[in-house]
C-alpha cells in the first residue's frame, strides 16, 4: 500500500506544485490503483512515476472545483490509448457524470472500456471482501466529501512450526490448512486449519479529505487512521482567509489529526502564496507544534503504509 502525491497545490498550478491528485497504489493487495481527484495535468505527473493508467480502476472525486477535476477527460482518453480495457468506476458528487460525458462527447472521444458513475452520498460507497470506503460530507461551500479507506483485517499466518512439531511437513496440505479447511491425516486423525492459523492482522486505514473548513466530521473520517491526508491551504496567521474561502489552516489540520488519534498527518493543497523553503518550513512547524508526526507533501512524494503485525 503506497500513496503517491501527483499534485499538492491549491487553485492553480505553480512551478513546484501541480493541482490536486493523489494515487493510492494497491498493487500487492488488488493489482490496481485508486485515484483521488484529478486536477489539470495529472497525466503529465504520472509520466514521472511508475504508475500505469490502465491500472487505475477507481477514481474518487472530492468535489467539482476545477483544480480537482480538469484533468479527468485527458486521463480517461489516455487510459484508452494506453491499453486500458477493464471497466473503471468514478465516484463523485452529483454532476461528475455530466462533466465527464459532456467533455468526452464534445471532443468525440471513444473509450475502449466502460465507465460506471456513482453519485456519492454519506455512508459506505464501496465494499467487497477486502476493502470498504466510507464518505462524509465536509464543509466547503459546495458539496465536498472526505473518504475513509478501510482495509479489512487479514487472516493470520499459518503456524508452520506448530505443524512441524506434530510431524506435518510442507506440502499441499499446508494450503488447505491455510484456507481453514479440515484435513484427514494418514493415521485417520483430523486436524483443523483454524487451529493452526495465527491471530488476524489488523487492516490499515487511510483518510483522504477534500477541501474543507474545520469540522467534526473530519475527526470521524480520520479516527485511528494510519495516515490522514488533509488540506492545509493557509497558514495559521491567515486563518481569516481560510474561513472565508472554506479552507483549513495548518493548525486546523493538526487539530483534526490530534483529535482523531491518527498515526501520521500529511499536509497538502498548499496555496501558491507559500513557495520559499522558509515559508514551507514554517507551515509544517505550525502543524508540528500541535501534532508532531506531521509532514508536508511535495509533488511526486511517496509514502508507504506497511502491513501491521498480527493482533495479540
Amino acid at each position: 500500500m503506497n500513496v503517491t502525491f501527483l499534485g499538492t497545490g491549491a487553485g492553480i498550478p505553480a512551478k513546484a506544485r501541480n493541482v490536486t491528485s493523489i494515487a493510492l497504489q494497491l498493487l500487492e493487495e488488488r493489482n490496481e490503483i485508486w485515484l483521488f481527484d484529478c486536477g489539470e495535468a495529472t497525466q503529465h505527473q504520472i509520466l514521472h512515476t511508475s504508475i500505469k493508467p490502465r491500472k487505475i480502476e477507481k477514481i474518487f472525486i472530492t468535489h467539482l472545483h476545477g483544480d480537482h477535476i480538469y484533468g479527468l477527460p485527458g486521463l480517461l482518453s489516455s487510459r484508452s490509448f494506453q491499453g486500458g480495457e477493464t471497466p473503471l468506476t468514478i465516484y463523485g458528487p452529483k454532476g461528475t457524470e455530466q462533466f465527464v460525458r459532456t467533455a468526452l462527447s464534445v471532443s468525440h472521444t471513444y473509450l475502449t472500456y466502460s465507465i460506471e458513475f456513482v453519485d456519492v452520498k454519506e455512508g459506505i460507497i464501496f465494499e467487497d471482501s477486502s476493502f470498504q470506503v466510507k464518505a462524509k460530507k465536509i464543509e466547503h461551500g459546495i458539496e465536498s466529501y472526505g473518504y475513509r479507506v478501510i482495509e479489512k483485517d487479514l487472516p493470520g499466518t499459518l503456524l508452520v512450526e506448530e505443524l512441524k512439531k506434530i510431524g506435518i511437513r510442507p506440502g499441499p496440505v499446508y494450503q488447505k490448512l491455510k484456507n481453514a479447511e479440515s484435513v484427514q491425516l494418514e493415521d485417520g486423525s483430523i486436524i483443523h486449519g483454524s487451529d493452526f492459523i495465527g491471530p488476524s492482522i489488523k487492516g490499515r486505514i487511510i483518510s483522504i479529505l477534500g477541501d474543507t473548513r474545520y469540522t467534526d466530521k473530519s475527526v470521524e473520517l480520520a479516527e485511528n487512521a494510519d495516515l490522514l491526508i488533509h488540506e492545509a491551504t493557509f497558514s495559521r496567521e491567515d486563518h481569516y482567509l481560510a474561513y472565508d474561502y472554506y479552507h483549513s489552516t495548518t493548525e486546523d489540520a493538526a487539530n483534526i489529526a490530534k483529535a482523531s488519534n491518527v498515526k501520521k498527518l500529511v499536509l497538502t493543497h498548499i496555496s501558491s502564496r507559500y513557495q520559499s523553503p522558509e515559508q514551507l518550513d514554517a507551515l509544517v512547524e505550525e502543524a508540528k507544534s500541535v501534532f508532531p508526526p506531521t509532514v508536508i507533501a511535495a509533488d511526486l512524494m511517496q509514502i508507504d503504509i506497511p502491513k501491521k503485525r498480527s493482533n495479540l
